[in-house]
């Protein structure tokens, strides 16, 4: 149903994160998180990966520009790194997968050394597993099972 506007938001198309080093955000987003590579190199300052089939033929994507590059016209640019952790306006980053993908996932970091921590979220019957990506970037798994929400 559309609002008065006359339209209404399907989902997220893409999710871009300004980057001090492409090349390490590339490898943790393509080896760590296990996301494919679309488009781009760390050397041309900018990466694309697909995270889902999105809707209406729109990829759902997460791009990782260069810092100090881009398009003024559209997007701002600066000569110094970005923010992130506290200072970021990016509280943080959820990618969902299967409840069942989550073990899977924890067993992953732990063979890998990638440090984690797993927040419950019973008003919603959500669980997310938290890492941080090189930059400092919280990055969320999260998934739904109905066991974990509270009573009602």
């Amino acid at each position: 149903m559309t609002s008065a506007r006359g339209f209404r938001v399907r989902a997220l198309g893409e999710i871009a994160i300004r980057c001090a080093d492409v090349a390490a955000m590339a490898v943790f987003y393509e080896s760590v998180i296990g996301l494919e590579r679309l488009h781009g190199d760390h050397s041309d300052g900018i990466v694309f990966f697909k995270i889902a089939e999105g809707f209406g033929g729109h990829t759902s994507v997460l791009a990782l520009f260069r810092h100090d590059e881009g398009r003024p016209d559209i997007h701002p640019t600066g000569d110094r790194p970005p923010e992130t952790g506290a200072r970021s306006s990016l509280h943080h980053l959820a990618l969902s997968l299967p409840f069942d993908e989550q073990q899977a996932a924890m067993d992953w970091y732990d063979r890998i050394g990638q440090p984690y921590s797993v927040q419950h979220f019973g008003w919603i019957g959500w669980r997310g597993i938290f890492t941080t990506d090189p930059e400092g970037n919280t990055v969320e798994l999260v998934a739904y099972d109905a066991s974990l929400k509270d009573p009602d």
